[in-house]
């Protein structure tokens, strides 16, 4: 779950939801000097899918222990995201196999710091947290190569898709955590590192709220201006919940609203 503070109340935005910004993204991405995802549809699913695994957990989402509050993505603990990474990795593969290599790459590549595609804080895990997950990632990428094997993925082809990728999660993310509600008072300025261009370069595209869910994008990115999205979130009153039971309940009493976000040069 991405989790943001609003206040009198909490913004939920479950991970598969997310993953579908990403999606809508991917497929609305190929602005003038800027790398068109090849093959499309293939990325396009890679970038809607890529969370798929988190279903599992979100299904009996949790407060966090210490702070009270919703438990947030980067709060679940490795052993237990490692498991449902590995299934929804298997569960794409299973329907789109290059889609499927993307989503390995994407999930080992957040235990190597993104392989070093764009600036990346290095996860702090104790000895035994960071074998599990060299672990996964190394097998992951066995998989990864047996797949560029199977399906004759040229290097470069398969590294632009993975950066691409990325982007589309990044600018995901931002658009889930960052206070685009209150648009030009929520300070909330961004950018992306590592976008990849038409001529094999990479550039940074940074992210500027003009209003409320109005967002400039430089360089912009995608075929249309504007650019209409989607988000599906819950707003959930805040309160103290006793145990993960009574949280649960006030999240699924929510309803779900989706906002739309609107892209602008």
């Amino acid at each position: 779950m991405l989790v943001r503070d609003t206040g009198d109340a909490w913004q939920i935005v479950l991970q598969p939801d997310h993953a579908d910004l990403s999606g809508q993204l991917a497929r609305a991405w190929g602005g003038p000097g800027l790398e068109r995802p090849r093959p499309f549809e293939s990325v396009v699913l890679a970038a809607t899918r890529h969370d798929d695994g988190w279903a599992v957990w979100e299904r009996r989402p949790r407060v966090h222990p210490k702070h009270g509050g919703p438990q947030s993505f980067f709060e679940v603990p490795v052993p237990v995201h490692l498991a449902f990474y590995r299934a929804g990795v298997e569960v794409v593969c299973e329907e789109d196999r290059y889609a499927g290599m993307l989503v390995s790459m994407h999930m080992s590549g957040l235990y190597r710091a993104r392989y070093g595609v764009m600036p990346t804080p290095a996860l702090q895990l104790s000895d035994e947290l960071r074998e599990q997950a060299d672990a996964f990632a190394a097998h992951e990428e066995e998989r990864q190569a047996a797949l560029v094997r199977e399906l004759g993925v040229e290097d470069g082809e398969r590294w632009t898709n993975y950066k691409l990728l990325q982007v589309f999660d990044i600018v995901s993310l931002y658009c889930g955590l960052a206070d685009l509600e209150r648009g030009t008072e929520g300070g909330t300025e961004g950018g992306v590192d590592g976008v990849p261009t038409a001529d094999g370069s990479d550039t940074r595209m940074a992210l500027e709220p003009l209003g409320p869910w109005r967002v400039r994008f430089d360089p912009f990115p995608f075929v249309e201006s504007p650019t209409r999205f989607t988000l599906a979130r819950r707003l959930v009153p805040k309160r103290g919940w006793s145990d993960d039971e009574a949280f649960r309940r006030d999240f699924f009493a929510a309803p779900v609203e989706t906002v739309e976000l609107i892209a602008e040069r």
